[in-house]
């Protein structure tokens, strides 16, 4: 997979050597010729230049990246390189920092962006996910979608305890995609008996979180 990171500061290079790690083809975009260190990131191809130009990213012939992520500090930048990659050059994949919380509502499909990333609103959530037992907790948003990662935490007592997974009244366009038991990711299979203290990852949109939460309770 081939991915363009827009910013090559300790967020970027850090996306960039995980990336490098999974045998992706990555190349950095950096305006500043200071912030340029390729031993800092070994095997990724550096670009200066600045991507919220379309003519840099022209010649960077962004129209056969599969990912775009936008991870300077700035976040009127990251809407720019996201608005250009999804627009002008069709990119299937862009992910967007979001540094201000309060610019988070810029961050949706209008300006190309597929998946925002807050990370004070994640370690927030992560926050609460490590404290909330019984209750929806939203870890992540997929904005082309309008759908929501989250996550519930079972209590103990659980009425659910000992149900399989086919038995569970799950509301329409909701899906369990994964159970966290101890130490083990579990991939529900329709047998897979539910327990007390299990953490359960649903995909689910805004409207139908609600009746999930219900269905979770009963």
């Amino acid at each position: 997979m081939r991915v363009a990171i827009a910013g090559a500061g300790a967020v970027g290079r850090s996306i960039a050597r995980e990336l490098l790690t999974n045998a992706h083809e990555v190349t950095l975009f950096e305006r500043q010729m200071g912030h340029i260190d390729e031993k800092a990131v070994p095997g990724a191809t550096w670009v200066l230049a600045d991507a919220c130009e379309l003519s840099n990213l022209e010649q960077a012939d962004l129209h056969t990246f599969d990912v775009m992520i936008a991870a300077t500090g700035d976040d009127k930048a990251n809407l720019v390189v996201s608005l250009l990659a999804k627009t002008e050059f069709a990119v299937n994949r862009v992910v967007a920092r979001v540094n201000d919380p309060r610019n988070e509502w810029l961050f949706d499909e209008d300006w190309g962006v597929d998946v925002a990333v807050s990370t004070p609103r994640l370690l927030a959530s992560l926050v609460e996910e490590a404290v909330s037992v019984g209750d929806l907790v939203r870890l992540m948003t997929f904005r082309q979608g309008q759908a929501n990662l989250v996550e519930l935490t079972l209590p103990a007592n659980t009425p659910l305890a000992g149900k399989p997974v086919r038995k569970l009244t799950l509301p329409r366009d909701a899906a369990l995609v994964a159970i966290l038991r101890g130490g083990r990711v579990i991939v529900p299979q329709s047998d897979d008996p539910i327990e007390g203290g299990d953490e359960l990852i649903f995909i689910a949109p805004d409207d139908v979180e609600p009746a999930l939460r219900d269905a979770m309770q009963v």
